[in-house]
């Protein structure tokens, strides 16, 4: 056994560790996916990284070592242990995670390909090109998410429940007080209307079902509404913001928010060309928000989610 290669086979199992918990990161992600697209993406992401675990541990018997034997299981415990901690965090923060993860998995396969040099170990050079290529890819992908969060999404992942309020807490956090005080007590006062109006119903509920089921979503919705002109006639922006979010969230927008004229009567095609046109992550997003909670055209929406990526793929700098 030659000392050159025992610092290459280190990095290898630890490579093999990491890549073991990307596969099962991924695993996870496949039920956040927004769309069937991503979906397959984030499947097959999986499926290659089973892929390179498999090349990974072949370069390690061909240097003489052996995989660690805990290596898969360590690699899921790491990526649980991960996901039970990222849903008390926000979506951003959970993809930053998933972001460190690839960055170092890239600079340890760069690491690996010099060591492979060195040692004179073409194979291994040859494989440590493949991870490059694969985790670059993915980094980009990530960055990209990560911009399309930060204007205002949606993103290619949904947030789980925990993490939308998590996020909206996180938010809410670093508004000053005084600032959403000014139009909280009006728009509270509206929303405090709410529970009036859904414990009247719950027994019309059980005797009409989604009759009584859509009066209180209407309810929710003019609530809302209401809650969101309160606050902005009460000079706190902030808040209105928050709640048109969650109106975006909950598909309360009206056709008349669109940022399209006569949305409502374009076809599929007519629509996808508007949206093509559009260059405001809000317009985009609500676009996205409507189409979701009425028709959900698949090609309008993946239309506008591309768009959107095109401007976050701008914003960083990636092609």
């Amino acid at each position: 056994m030659t000392l050159s290669t025992s610092g290459l086979r280190q990095q290898l199992r630890t490579v093999l560790t990491l890549t073991n918990t990307e596969i099962q990161v991924a695993e996870t992600r496949i039920a956040q996916a927004r769309t069937e697209a991503v979906r397959e993406e984030l499947t097959k992401n999986a499926e290659n990284g089973r892929v390179r675990a498999v090349a990974i541990s072949e370069a390690l018997r061909g240097l003489g070592g052996l995989p660690a034997l805990v290596s898969p299981l360590v690699g899921r415990t790491a990526a649980l242990g991960k996901t039970f901690f990222e849903q008390a965090q926000p979506l951003d923060e959970a993809l930053l995670g998933d972001l460190a993860l690839e960055h170092q998995l890239l600079d340890r396969s760069r690491y690996i390909k010099a060591l492979a040099t060195a040692a004179n170990e073409s194979e291994v050079v040859a494989l440590a090109d493949r991870l490059i290529t694969a985790h670059s890819a993915t980094v980009e992908w990530l960055t990209v998410v990560l911009a399309e969060e930060a204007l205002g999404g949606p993103v290619a992942l949904r947030r789980t429940p925990v993490q939308w309020v998590s996020g909206v807490a996180a938010r809410a956090a670093t508004i000053p007080g005084a600032f959403v005080a000014r139009g909280a007590d009006r728009a509270i006062d509206t929303a405090r209307q709410v529970p009036t109006r859904i414990s009247g119903l719950r027994k019309q509920v059980e005797e009409v079902g989604e009759t009584a089921t859509k009066t209180i979503v209407a309810s929710r919705d003019a609530a809302l509404e209401a809650a969101e002109g309160a606050a902005r006639d009460s000079g706190a922006p902030g808040l209105a913001d928050s709640l048109h979010n969650v109106r975006e969230a909950t598909g309360t927008v009206a056709a008349e928010d669109l940022p399209i004229s006569g949305y409502e009567e374009l076809n599929v095609s007519s629509a996808v060309s508007a949206v093509k046109e559009l260059d405001q992550p809000a317009d985009i997003r609500l676009v996205i928000s409507f189409e979701e909670a009425h028709k959900n055209r698949s090609g309008i929406i993946s239309a506008a989610q591309t768009q959107l990526a095109a401007i976050a793929k701008d914003i960083v700098g990636v092609n």
